[in-house]
């Protein structure tokens, strides 16, 4: 690996993307140290240690958001412009036929997400400072709002634009690189904080091997997961256009075991964190509290064991949804037909969509199962251990996922170039 490294460093071009992408990152980081001016960051930090989902943005933001920065926000309004814009170009047909244009459609698809995204920035910053924070404002002023509206839009503008120039001139895809950056940065204060709890006596070390050991384990299983495909054979008959022969050629659909990536687990976890971000605000004495303390906790019995399963169920519930967003088997048959494609044994046409819909349907409760068992360990295991890292099954597909991306297109560089990279 290191010399793999060392090949990527001595090719000009490559060593100019890894340069790019790290300056970008750099950037990334410094902003998220500078506060938003006139916000008082003890009161911000309050209220995000007592609600869950906003917890879940600050480790997205990498810490951003409970020091409430400029990149508070985060990258996340554009996540959900781009979630938003797939489902509508499915819906919505002058967009799906403005998808099929190839290079030029998909860049005016990507503008369209890139208005949205500030829309969606702007209206979360105006609910962060009018309704959420208002109590965190020094001066509660209009003037002090929109200046307080304003900054966090542009942070996620900049960060937006930050990402699409990792994307062009760096290596890998610059907003998937600014989560993983945001999420790794969390890292190295949990682990300090650890071993000073270790230090105290407050905690032994066989629970953090053991917490070590799983965070491996569950590691390598993502990745074995994540890189598993189920690949169908096509075969392509031969045609004879006028004096030319076409086809006679043997490919394979790829079908993954995890279509849809993380997004299961963030609806999932959304939905069911989303009740107690309400409980906040009603107010910690109130009977609606005390009920999710109860019947809904992550961390208290019985509540952790309806928390985990009613986590599952959501996260095969989406997985499922999604994937059938995304995957449509009777148009593939249907292009597959029409190039005089065929899966050996399986007639074209319907019996092929009904064959591909089938296949889909178990490797998708293979996948399903894998993402509601890498969520609910983590929780488990920290309620277990006492351990104060930010180590859950969001997090660790994120990274991992980022981290592969990344390195198959260092891997296509190398290979470009005629070198051995990681991959033997």
């Amino acid at each position: 690996m290191i010399q793999t490294l060392k090949n990527a460093w001595r090719i000009p071009d490559l060593r100019k993307r890894i340069m790019f992408t790290f300056a970008m990152l750099a950037i990334f980081r410094l902003g998220v140290v500078i506060p938003v001016p006139g916000i008082d960051i003890a009161h911000v930090k309050s209220i995000v240690e007592g609600a869950g989902l906003l917890s879940f943005f600050d480790l997205i933001s990498g810490g951003a958001f409970g020091d409430m920065t400029i990149f508070a926000l985060s990258i996340t309004p554009y996540i959900t412009a781009s979630i938003i814009m797939q489902l509508l170009t499915m819906a919505i047909p002058s967009l799906e036929e403005l998808a099929k244009e190839g290079e030029e459609g998909i860049k005016k698809i990507n503008q369209y997400t890139g208005y949205a995204t500030i829309v969606l920035a702007l209206i979360q910053a105006v609910g962060i400072s009018v309704g959420l924070f208002r109590g965190a404002l020094i001066n509660q002023d209009t003037f002090s709002i929109i200046v307080v509206v304003l900054t966090l839009t542009a942070g996620t503008t900049f960060l937006m634009w930050l990402g699409e120039e990792i994307t062009e001139k760096g290596i890998g895809n610059g907003i998937s690189l600014l989560i993983f950056a945001g999420i790794v940065s969390r890292l190295p204060s949990g682990i300090k904080h650890t071993f000073a709890l270790a230090r105290q006596g407050e905690l032994k070390l066989l629970p953090i091997l053991a917490f070590v050991a799983i965070a491996l384990l569950m590691i390598i299983g993502v990745v074995a997961i994540q890189e598993g495909t189920r690949k169908i054979p096509v075969q392509y008959a031969k045609r004879v256009v006028g004096r030319k022969m076409y086809g006679g050629q043997s490919s394979h659909i790829p079908l993954k075991v995890n279509q849809v990536g993380v997004i299961p687990v963030i609806f999932a976890m959304s939905m069911l964190q989303f009740p107690h971000t309400i409980a906040y605000f009603v107010g910690k004495e109130g009977g609606f509290s005390r009920f999710l303390g109860t019947w809904l906790s992550p961390n208290v019995m019985p509540g952790v064991i309806i928390y985990n399963f009613l986590t599952a169920v959501l996260i095969i519930f989406f997985t499922y949804f999604y994937t059938a967003a995304t995957f449509n088997p009777v148009e593939i048959s249907v292009n597959m037909k029409k190039n005089g494609g065929f899966i050996p044994g399986i007639r074209p046409g319907k019996p092929t969509s009904d064959f591909l819909n089938k296949i889909l349907t178990r490797i998708t409760l293979a996948g399903a199962l894998f993402l509601a068992i890498i969520t609910i360990i983590p929780t488990i295991i920290i309620g277990a251990t006492k351990i104060p890292i930010a180590f859950g099954g969001t997090a660790i597909l994120i990274v991992v996922g980022v981290a592969l991306e990344t390195m198959k297109q260092i891997e296509a560089q190398l290979m470009m170039r005629h070198y051995q990279g990681f991959l033997k």
